[in-house]
């Protein structure tokens, strides 16, 4: 294991955490606000189209093939060749995700037809839904350059400001939830406007937060744009197999809402309330590691050092697996106390609880598979191999659609969370597969010994949870958010207590590491880096 890369990830973490509590109190107030009715709807699905053209252009792929490409142009030819490269692409992907959002905001009637056909059924929420995308189309270019900023920190080492970046995007939010959503019936505007709005501040607010770091790094804005670039070329050959890969992965998702808007009012809310709780975990446990551990890949990548690769990324697995196993186990025994402490209340009501925690439930199996992923797949980026990770995502996708048109008849919506996971988990199996035999093993011992350990110490917290949430349960019924707040809190805490002891008596050396570094950030100073 190694102690910097823990360190690294407790940097990610801490401010992932930040961003995540940001983000659920984001929810919570969107849920008083709307709850699971008509208006959430329509943001939710009007949300998707963005969400896709930033997926295609401005993450994943091109977040894995950039962060490859500039670390390995600075490790060799130094910070101004680097610099230089970071301008280049910046520019490249601005100017393509405006055309891109141009191209977006003349389709938008057809593209959002085609995505919640069902919702001409119902008057006035298909026209909704159509400005609400257009509203939130500019999001995309602010994310492209984010991103590209956020790699070069990255690269440089630079995480806590970077994974702190998205914070900026849940504050505008509940900002706008109540400085711009009373004013908009004012001004003709439905009220989720607001909110839209709100979401352009907050991706303007990740470009601000994150340039007076890279310009005391030594970076400087230079409008240039030279596509003929090697290093641009490099990461455009990288990024293209990726981007046709997650081409796959969008359609999979087109399918989805498709197949829940078909069930009824709410279910997308409630399918997009339950992934948002259980992303969570993800963000902390598994996009942090992952985060951490690229550079240091990307690093040996370049040196061609696949022995000291190999320690890096199994090293990396542990720690996530020591973290995301038990939060599976309490997200599956805790999704309807959680859910209803985090949003029941105002617009969100009983029915939208139980429907949203039995979403978790099936969504929380996938914990696993989702993080691997953020871990896998840049692996094979800094390797120069793009083509891996999208055969791996593709036939997730197939196996994703054919469950959830399977599914969808025999669970509803339930059925679409359930077959997510599954494909989640197929894709992170096939990665560390291939990844194994392109690296010649994955200390496939240590491995097994610590996920058998691991198991065995979430199994044990799993039980005091649920005892213990059963006799609070019963000691303090109330409805109260301060009630179900202790009941939450009070089984999550017995419930490390009892993973502590569970992992001291079984000598699991990942454990001990995650807790030395959440001592030392407490006992130490803030982090410089």
């Amino acid at each position: 294991m190694s102690t910097r890369l823990a360190r690294s990830a407790g940097l990610i973490g801490a401010a992932t955490m930040t961003s995540r509590v940001l983000g659920v109190a984001r929810e919570t107030v969107l849920a008083a606000l709307f709850g699971a009715g008509n208006e959430m709807d329509a943001f939710n699905v009007a949300f998707r189209i963005p969400n896709l053209l930033r997926d295609l252009f401005a993450e994943g792929a091109m977040s894995a093939a950039f962060v490859a490409t500039f670390t390995r142009t600075l490790t060799t030819r130094g910070r101004d060749a680097a610099w230089r490269l970071g301008n280049l692409v910046m520019n490249a992907l601005f100017a393509l995700t405006v055309a891109a959002v141009a191209i977006a905001w003349v389709f938008a009637p057809p593209l959002v037809r085609l995505l919640a056909p069902d919702y001409a059924r119902v008057p006035g929420k298909l026209h909704l839904t159509i400005v609400l995308t257009r509203i939130m189309l500019p999001f995309i270019p602010m994310v492209a350059l984010s991103v590209v900023m956020m790699g070069m920190l990255n690269s440089l080492r630079r995480f806590f400001i970077p994974a702190l970046s998205p914070a900026t995007f849940n504050v505008a939010t509940i900002l706008a939830a109540f400085a711009i959503v009373p004013a908009m019936p004012q001004l003709g505007w439905p009220r989720i406007a607001g909110i839209a709005i709100g979401t352009l501040l907050g991706g303007l607010g990740q470009i601000l937060l994150q340039s007076p770091i890279l310009r005391r790094e030594g970076w400087r804005y230079a409008p240039a744009l030279d596509v003929r670039d090697a290093g641009v070329r490099e990461v455009l050959l990288l990024m293209a197999p990726g981007t046709i890969g997650l081409a796959a992965v969008q359609f999979n998702v087109f399918v989805n809402t498709i197949l829940a808007t078909g069930q009824g009012t709410g279910a997308v809310s409630w399918l997009n309330y339950a992934f948002r709780i259980m992303y969570l975990p993800i963000g902390l446990f598994g996009a942090s590691i992952g985060t951490a551990a690229l550079p240091d890949i990307a690093r040996h990548a370049a040196t061609e050092d696949l022995a000291a690769l190999k320690r890096t990324v199994s090293s990396a697995m542990r720690l996530m697996l020591m973290l995301n196993i038990p939060a599976t186990v309490g997200l599956v025994l805790l999704a309807e106390p959680i859910v209803a402490m985090l949003l029941e209340r105002g617009h969100f009501g009983r029915t939208d609880t139980m429907a949203t925690a039995a979403a978790l439930t099936w969504y929380a199996p996938g914990l696993i598979g989702y993080s691997t992923v953020k871990i896998a797949s840049p692996s094979f980026y800094s390797l120069r191999d793009s083509r891996t990770p999208v055969v791996a995502s593709a036939i997730a996708v197939v196996i994703n659609i054919v469950l959830n048109l399977a599914l969808v008849r025999v669970l509803g919506f339930r059925g679409l969370a359930l077959g997510t996971s599954v494909a989640a988990i197929v894709n992170a199996g096939l990665l560390l597969i291939w990844l194994r035999r392109r690296l010649g093993g994955l200390d496939a011992r240590e491995n097994t010994r610590a996920i058998g350990s691991i198991a065995l110490a979430s199994a044990v917290m799993g039980v005091v949870v649920w005892l213990t949430e059963r006799a609070l349960d019963a000691m303090l019924p109330g409805v109260s958010t301060l009630a179900r707040a202790v009941r939450v809190f009070t089984s999550i805490g017995a419930g490390i207590v009892a993973l502590t002891i569970a992992a001291r008596l079984l000598h699991i050396e990942e454990f001990r590491h995650a807790l030395g570094r959440v001592t030392s950030r407490f006992a130490g100073g803030p982090p410089n880096e």
